[in-house]
């Protein structure tokens, strides 16, 4: 995700609240997913189980004292490997993600915290509609990769727009029937659908009896998506948000 903080909450989501302590977590694999994404793999010294859709934050402290903070949603689904990836968009004026895309490298350690986050959970019980938009994609892929990894992807339909074939995370993942990807400016080769933005004939299909909706991403987009979901008659309070603020420190 960028280095945004992860989302201002929808009025009836509590604010994001962490009593867990700092730890040292050492790199052990960085990914490239996109021109402007990595993906970085970390071991926990404290292992830390996570739910689908939660965060860390990371800190990065320089030799004068002057530390920098953000947080990344997860986006490996929940398991007891003692391990987390965290998907980072890179950005022109990011301090902490054109750290970790310049300089961090496999075997080095970085300063975490978490799992944070209690209102945009998917626990792996109940049926669930997931709409990205861009990076917003990443908690959504933890609650997708749990789906599969727990043999409940039947659960899950997952809709996501972003740019063009080239801006697209986990590309080799996406697929499958449950899936829908909206191009928004460039169609990938042979796609039926032309570019355009989200609309309700791609969320249609998607839509499952009873189900909680989980949207993430700008908040233009989510603002958009929503109201696509409450005009496809999903309940207000089955849908739940999370969008992308401005970049700013967050609290230590």
């Amino acid at each position: 995700m960028s280095d945004a903080p992860p989302a201002t909450p929808t009025p009836t989501s509590p604010g994001p609240v962490s009593t867990s302590p700092w730890q040292a977590a050492r790199v052990t694999e960085i990914r490239v997913e996109t021109a402007r994404a990595k993906t970085f793999r970390l071991a926990l010294t404290r292992p830390a189980p996570h739910r689908a859709g939660q965060h860390f934050v990371v800190r990065l402290t320089a030799p004068d004292g002057y530390r920098a903070m953000r947080s990344y949603s997860v986006a490996s689904p929940p398991d007891d490997s003692g391990e987390i990836e965290l998907t980072v968009e890179r950005l022109d004026d990011g301090e902490v993600s054109g750290f970790l895309h310049d300089v961090v490298e496999p075997g080095d350690e970085l300063e975490v915290r978490g799992p944070i986050g209690g209102f945009f959970v998917w626990e792996g019980d109940r049926p669930a509609v997931l709409v990205g938009g861009g990076s917003g994609l990443v908690p959504l892929m933890a609650m997708l990769r749990f789906a599969r990894a727990t043999d409940r992807a039947d659960l899950v339909r997952l809709a996501v727009s972003v740019r063009s074939p080239g801006d697209l995370l986990y590309a080799d993942e996406l697929i499958g029937p449950g899936v829908t990807i909206a191009y928004t400016r460039e169609a990938a080769p042979g796609s039926a659908r032309p570019p355009g933005r989200l609309s309700a004939d791609d969320l249609a299909p998607l839509l499952l009896p009873d189900a909680t909706a989980y949207v993430c991403g700008s908040a233009g987009f989510a603002d958009a998506a929503s109201r696509l979901l409450v005009g496809l008659d999903v309940p207000v309070d089955h849908i739940r948000v999370e969008r992308f603020g401005p970049s700013a420190p967050v609290g230590s």
